[in-house]
Formats: structure tokens, C-alpha cells, sequence
């Protein structure tokens, strides 16, 4: 499809599109590797993928309409934007990369159809791609069953592991269990009132979180309600917050509705400067369409920030800006949405095969020393060692980040007494 998004004037387009968004009903570079030292095609494709001799074919599957696309265009654009770097340094195993896109449309069915395509009649390699873990389930049994290689960049809930995809965002040890140590101990909180939209990822998400303030933490949950996607009217949910008082509002809204809450919120006269908030799920992209504005004082539990300062992250966000405009903002799960075509540029060359199980049994250990946000490093359980931080948002939009661990944290997508 063309790719509308590389226009200067897309993010400024984006931006009007979100702010709309709310009324809707509701829905480190490698040397380059000369062509002529190219493995033959035959060495590095055994079982009939998409790769010629100086081409290998991906899948790019993201909601670009619909009511997540406000989180999951900013997804497209990484990946997009770490393809053309990789294919600038001369590609993978001396072949460039080409992209086939599709559009899952906010609607879990049309994930799997896409999904279907992109492996079984595109015959792609690699696909990045799903946001919402209602996605990620959809096109799960499409990539076990036709043993294809996802690579899924969003925090989620854990409870999974696959040989069939690599998670490159956190899981709930790294994010969750972390974020709500964080808070009880810098804020005393006692009382925490868990909201989120309906469906598997915020409802498992507070399960885990429930658990964890009521069993490890000795602390209360006030309440706690859910909201269909792209779910506009929260006012009635914001008086019962106003009576409670909570110490914490934790929040696990996604898509155009956080538009919605966080405006509605601030009308309402919810100081968060006062009253804590903390969410896992409104990057810098959703800020977008929120507005900085109204969403300034509340925390974020991620393990990426646009303003990071390390030198990796400061040739990473002038690059994206670049290619997408000056007014591009970058969040967690674009940052980790980047991580995914060089992981697996890295594992294919460890690996010296396209192949799907070659690359399934060289991704342990793999490491990029060039991700925006530090370091990563693959385990054997395919979710990445990673560090967990803590933002404040501002009112242009960004965070500052006011906490971060001190090494990285292994993952651990089945914590025990979590299930």
C-alpha cells in the first residue's frame, strides 16, 4: 500500500485525526554487507519464504484506522524507519528488505485474516505487527499453525510464550508489579481504584495488579470498572473516583478513548498534580491526541521515554523526526516497535538462515547495543531483559523520567501466584 505516512505533513494530519478521535461512537548499524557475499538463497531458505536473491519479504500488520490507530500508526512508522536504516547498511544477509502492509482495523477477525495472508500467500519472513493482546490472541494460532515469526511490541499482561514470537515490550513483572512498588512506596498509597478498557489485556492486566496491592502490598482496591473500546463518556465513572478519593487512579484506558477520559477528567477538576494517577498505557503518541495539557502530573510505568538521554536514543529520536516531521512524538511501544526488524536482522545473521525455526532457536542471547532505550537482550523465553522507568507527564507532551532501576530486569512472563 502507499505509504502515506513518510509525508512531512502526516504527523500535523495525525494530530487532527485524534483530537477527533474522541466523538467517534466506538468503535547501532552493521557494516555493509556487499551483494556478491550474499549467502545463496538456497543456504538461507529452506522451506519456501518469500527471499530471492537480493530481496526478503515482511509484514507490517497494525491498525492504521479504527480506534487504535492513534496508538499503533506510531508503531508502523518505527519499523518503517528501522527497515530503511538496515536496508541503507546493506540489508540482511546481503538482500534488502521489502515490506507488505496491512491494515487489521481495529477489529480482532481482520488480524487473523491478515495474518493468514501475510504468511500464507505473501510468504513473509518476519512480521512486526498487533497492539492490543485481543489482536496478539487473534493471530496467534495463525502464526503457530503456519509457523510464522511475529514479533509483538507492545507491555502486556504475560501469561504467554510462544516459539512463534518475539515480545519486545515488557511484561507484567517488568511494568506492572513494578510500577505499583514504585507508587505505594513514594506515595504511601493505600487505596488504589483500577480502571481499564474491556478487553483481555486491561482486565488481566488488573487482575495481576489487584493481586499484587491486595496480597503482596497489604493495600485496598476501591474500585474498579471497564469501558468498551472507544468508549467516550466517563463521567459517571470520574463523580465516583471525586467521592472515594483513592490515593491511586490506575488507569489501563486504550486508544481514542483516553482522549476522551483525560479531558473529561481535567473538566471535572481532577488536579493530578494532587491526586495520583498512574497509567501502563498512554505514551507520547496517545498524548498527542490527549493534549499535554491535560494529562501534566500523572505517571507513566514504562521503559521508554522520548526524552531518555543516552547517546543511542539521541541519534534515534533526530531520525524519526526526520522522516516523520518535527512535531513526531515517539513512544514506548514505537521505540519498541524499532527494536523489532533489528532483532531480527541480528538473529538472522546469527543464525545465517531466514528460516522460521533457525530463527526461533538463535534468539536467545541475542543482543542490540543500539536500541533507543539502552540496551536489550533476548532470553530464552523471548521476552527481552530490559530496565523499567517511571515518568511524570509535562504539559508539552513529554515525560521527565523520575525513576529508573538500576540493571535490567529478566523477564518473567509467569510469575508465580499471578496466574
Amino acid at each position: 500500500m502507499p505509504n502515506d505516512h513518510d509525508t512531512p505533513n502526516y504527523s500535523a494530519l495525525r494530530r487532527k485525526l485524534l483530537m477527533g478521535m474522541a466523538a467517534l461512537p466506538m468503535a547501532g548499524l552493521t557494516p555493509r554487507l556487499a551483494f556478491a557475499d550474499a549467502p545463496a538463497t538456497s543456504a538461507v531458505n529452506t522451506t519456501g519464504l518469500a527471499v530471492t536473491d537480493d530481496a526478503v519479504t515482511v509484514g507490517i500488520l497494525h491498525s492504521v484506522t479504527g480506534t487504535m490507530a492513534i496508538s499503533e500508526t506510531g508503531s508502523v512508522e518505527a519499523e518503517k524507519l528501522a527497515i530503511e536504516q538496515i536496508n541503507a547498511a546493506g540489508g540482511i544477509l546481503g538482500r534488502k528488505i521489502k515490506i507488505v502492509q496491512e491494515d487489521g482495523a481495529s477489529d480482532w477477525p481482520t488480524f487473523a485474516e491478515k495474518a493468514r495472508k501475510l504468511l500464507v500467500d505473501d510468504k513473509c519472513a518476519a512480521v512486526f505487527g498487533c497492539w492490543t493482546s485481543a489482536s496478539r490472541k487473534a493471530v496467534l494460532p495463525v502464526f503457530e499453525q503456519y509457523n510464522g515469526m511475529l514479533y509483538y511490541p507492545t507491555f502486556y499482561e504475560g501469561l504467554e510464550q510462544s516459539k512463534n514470537v518475539i515480545y519486545t515490550g515488557q511484561e507484567a513483572t517488568q511494568q506492572i508489579l513494578a510500577g505499583l512498588n514504585w507508587v505505594s512506596k513514594e506515595k504511601n498509597a493505600k487505596t488504589f481504584y483500577l480502571l481499564g478498557s474491556d478487553y483481555i489485556w486491561p482486565r488481566t492486566s488488573n487482575k495481576i495488579a489487584r493481586k499484587h496491592i491486595e496480597n503482596v502490598l497489604k493495600t485496598k482496591v476501591v474500585g474498579e470498572e471497564y469501558f468498551p473500546l472507544g468508549h467516550t463518556q466517563f463521567n459517571s465513572v470520574i463523580n465516583k473516583i471525586k467521592l472515594v478519593k483513592p490515593d491511586v487512579i490506575y488507569a489501563i484506558v486504550v486508544g481514542g478513548s483516553n482522549v476522551a477520559f483525560y479531558k473529561q477528567l481535567k473538566a471535572a477538576g481532577v488536579d493530578l498534580s494532587k491526586q495520583t494517577l498512574m497509567t501502563i498505557s498512554v505514551t507520547e503518541d496517545e498524548i498527542l491526541g490527549i493534549g499535554g495539557e491535560n494529562i501534566a502530573g500523572a505517571y507513566a510505568c514504562m521503559k521508554y521515554f522520548q526524552s531518555l538521554k543516552n547517546p543511542n536514543n539521541e541519534k534515534f529520536v533526530p531520525a524519526f523526526k526526520e522522516k516523520y516531521g518535527k512535531d513526531a512524538v515517539i513512544g514506548d511501544v514505537t521505540q519498541a516497535a524499532y527494536l523489532g526488524p533489528w532483532l531480527w536482522k541480528l538473529t538472522a545473521e546469527k543464525a545465517n538462515s531466514f528460516d522460521i525455526d533457525k530463527i526461533a532457536a538463535a534468539s536467545p542471547g541475542v543482543e542490540f547495543k543500539g536500541a533507543p532505550e539502552g540496551y536489550v537482550r533476548i532470553h530464552e523465553n523471548h521476552h527481552l531483559w530490559s530496565k523499567t522507568r517511571v515518568g511524570r507527564a509535562r504539559t508539552d507532551g513529554q515525560y521527565d523520567v523520575i525513576y529508573e532501576t538500576a540493571d535490567l530486569m529478566e523477564p518473567n512472563p509467569f510469575p508465580k501466584g499471578y496466574q
